[in-house]
């Protein structure tokens, strides 16, 4: 708070200092000139002395120069001496001897160092003595000097007297100037100032300034008024000022969707934390979540819904018992938790189990019951980090890593991730040689109609094989492709040399349908119905011996745009597939508008036919579907007869895998169809 002014700079010192100071030069000034015009005054007063007695004594001082009497010129000039201020006076003819005379030394004062340059030191008067005799005749002169020291002594003390009462005079004017100025001006000032000391800075429209008394009116109330309405609009800006700053530091921190603090404040966060359990000997879990395909989520619904469903997860993640600390979202699609003081991997593992069967219930999202399905990926510190930055993105890396291989799992951190990562990034950049190494091959599994056992197919299959790992099994390299979009040049390739090898089997007479896998990644390629028209036509192959098959997930991330697709590619006389069936979301709303001639039932449930009763459920489901849908179906991953008996049984049109031939070259393929048509043959025999 601002301090008072010392008592010397106060205004109303200052104010009381200039009044006066300007008061006593100005009644200074005013009586000096009353006192030079005293002095011309006094002036005149001498020279009417002198005149008065001149006139007093003319006569008697004529009458004795005209009788020539010494003695009555004595006497006239004995009686002029009567006078103090005459120092001489003579009377004679100035031709001739004066009758009469009479002088006497100055007056000694002291202040006829200041009378004396003002009246002189003396002054001599003169008049004619005449006698008018018929007609005047002139006799002599009547001579008086007149000493100016009686004189200026009255002046003088005339000029104290004016001198001393026109300042006392200044003075009294300036006190009492000095007092209406401070009662209507300075004091009513104080008493502002008082007021604005009173003033909290922080809260400035808490304390108003009180108008002076008597002042309302005037320009100090409307200073006031007009400093109030200041203080007011300094309170509206500085609590608009604080709420926009809340506002930027939020943003800065939190995430403007979901509310919880961004991956920049998680970070530090973490950071505290770790440098707290290193000095207290604990250890801390960072779990990373990442919520498996959500962007199949925003594509059969809307960003609506999935912005939604994130507020939800992150509500849910959040509401946890106080078991788990400080959710925040990284960006996207991925959350992080902190674990503090956990003893063992085993404190960890329970709390991520019970963590992701509560992510895993149904999300109620506008009369939708949407599930979600959640990796988490987790390190500890500190055996798997010393800082925020190493254990968050390993944790990252694991969750992604976690995701490759299964979905709505948790993983712990081990000490190969790096190396995996590293592996996987030299994996990207030998991907982009491939084609150009001739590292690719395709092979192909036949496909077996159960009505007259013949093969009316095949898939053709990606192979390959690396000049230093050796074979690299395609779950491994096609998910890479996709990510980095090589998997577009690649499928081109592989679509090519099935038609090429098509071409060739067809010149020897065997026409066989080759079905090719179609990426989504490819599906969302505006230029694939018309890249597979033109390949066809390049080795002048009929569209119906061409198949292409789409997984569920590839459909879902983009509905529309993949029935546009398709149906380009139907108009060409191409048929088409959806592979997997069965594992995506929400599959069967949307199969009835999919332009698709064929199901393939995935092989995770035909492996288990039989034995697991949901998955035997599923696949009489799926048959069932397809059939009141006129669509065909075809179960991969067939390994036994009873397998194969079962899917007859339930109406299924055609079977592929082990159990008829696992996926092998063109010519293999070619020695197999021979074989197995001949079978065929001497069987119907």
């Amino acid at each position: 708070m601002t301090e008072m002014h010392p008592q010397n700079q106060r205004l109303s010192i200052k104010l009381l200092r200039w009044v006066i100071l300007t008061a006593l030069i100005a009644g200074g000034v005013l009586s000096i000139g009353q006192i030079s015009l005293d002095a011309f005054r006094a002036m005149d007063e001498l020279d009417t002395q002198a005149t008065q007695i001149l006139d007093v004594v003319k006569d008697p001082a004529t009458q004795a120069v005209y009788s020539l009497d010494p003695e009555l010129a004595k006497q006239v000039v004995e009686g002029l001496f009567q006078q103090r201020e005459i120092r001489y006076a003579g009377i004679g003819h100035p031709d001739e001897t004066l009758l009469a005379e009479k002088v006497r030394d100055l007056r000694k004062a002291p202040f006829r160092w200041l009378t004396d340059p003002i009246f002189g030191k003396e002054k001599q008067f003169k008049v004619q003595l005449i006698k008018d005799e018929g007609e005047q005749v002139y006799y002599g002169d009547l001579v008086i000097t007149i000493d100016t020291a009686y004189k200026s002594k009255l002046f003088l003390d005339r000029s104290v007297i004016v001198f001393a009462s026109g300042l006392l005079r200044a003075a009294i004017l300036a006190a009492i100037l000095f007092l209406v100025y401070h009662y209507l001006l300075t004091r009513p000032l104080s008493n502002i100032i008082q007021s604005l000391l009173r003033v909290n800075p922080s809260e400035p429209s808490r304390q108003t300034i009180p108008a002076p008394k008597n002042h309302e009116n005037d320009e100090l109330g409307v200073w006031v008024s007009t400093a109030n309405d200041l203080l007011e609009e300094i309170s509206d800006n500085q609590q608009k000022r604080r709420a926009a700053e809340a506002r930027v530091l939020k943003l800065s921190q939190y995430d403007p969707l979901t509310g919880l603090p961004n991956r920049l404040m998680f970070r530090n966060h973490l950071q505290s934390s770790l440098e707290d359990a290193r000095r207290a000997g604990h250890k801390v879990a960072v779990l990373c979540c990442g919520i498996d395909d959500f962007k199949s989520i925003n594509s059969q619904f809307n960003y609506t819904v999935g912005d939604k469903l994130l507020q939800a997860f992150a509500e849910r993640l959040s509401n946890n018992n106080g078991a788990l600390h400080t959710a925040s979202r990284l960006g996207g699609d991925q959350f992080s938790l902190i674990q503090y003081n956990i003893h063992n991997a085993y404190n960890v593992a329970e709390l991520a189990e019970k963590l992701l069967n509560r992510l895993n219930e149904p999300f109620l999202i506008d009369d939708l019951s949407i599930n979600l399905y959640t990796t988490i990926g987790i390190t500890i510190f500190p055996d798997d980090g010393e800082t925020a930055d190493d254990l968050l993105q390993k944790s990252e890396q694991t969750m992604t890593l976690a995701k490759t291989v299964s979905r709505n799992q948790f993983q712990f951190y081990v000490a190969s991730v790096d190396s995996e990562m590293r592996e996987r990034k030299q994996m990207e950049k030998d991907l982009h040689q491939a084609l150009l190494n001739n590292e690719f091959h395709i092979v192909f599994q036949p496909q077996i109609d159960y009505k007259n056992h013949t093969i009316i197919g095949a898939e053709v299959l990606l192979r390959w094989v690396h000049p230093t790992r050796g074979f690299i099994p395609p779950d491994i390299f096609i998910p890479i492709a996709e990510d980095n979009g090589s998997i577009v040049g690649i499928g081109n390739w592989v679509l090519d040399q099935a038609c090429k090898q098509a071409a060739i089997w067809q010149k020897k007479g065997h026409c066989i349908k080759l079905a090719i896998n179609l990426s989504a990644v490819q599906l969302r390629d505006t230029t694939i119905d018309k890249h597979i028209k033109d390949t066809l036509a390049k080795h002048h192959i009929e569209p119906q011996y061409l198949e292409v098959e789409i997984t569920e997930t590839g459909v879902m991330e983009d509905v529309s745009k993949a029935i546009s697709t398709l149906n380009s590619i139907k108009d060409h006389g191409v048929s088409t597939a959806i592979d997997d069936f069965g594992t995506g979301y929400s599959s069967l709303s949307y199969l009835k508008k999919l332009p698709i001639d064929k199901v393939k039932i995935d092989k995770q449930f035909v492996h288990d036919l039989l034995i697991d009763e949901d998955d035997t459920s599923i696949v009489n489901a799926v048959i069932q579907l397809s059939k009141s849908l006129h669509l065909k179906v075809i179960a991969e991953g067939v390994e036994t007869e009873e397998q194969e008996a079962y899917l007859v049984s339930r109406g299924c049109d055609m079977g592929q895998g082990y159990f008829y031939s696992r996926p092998v070259p063109a010519d293999e393929f070619l020695t197999y169809l021979l074989a197995y048509d001949k079978k065929n043959t001497e069987k119907n025999v």
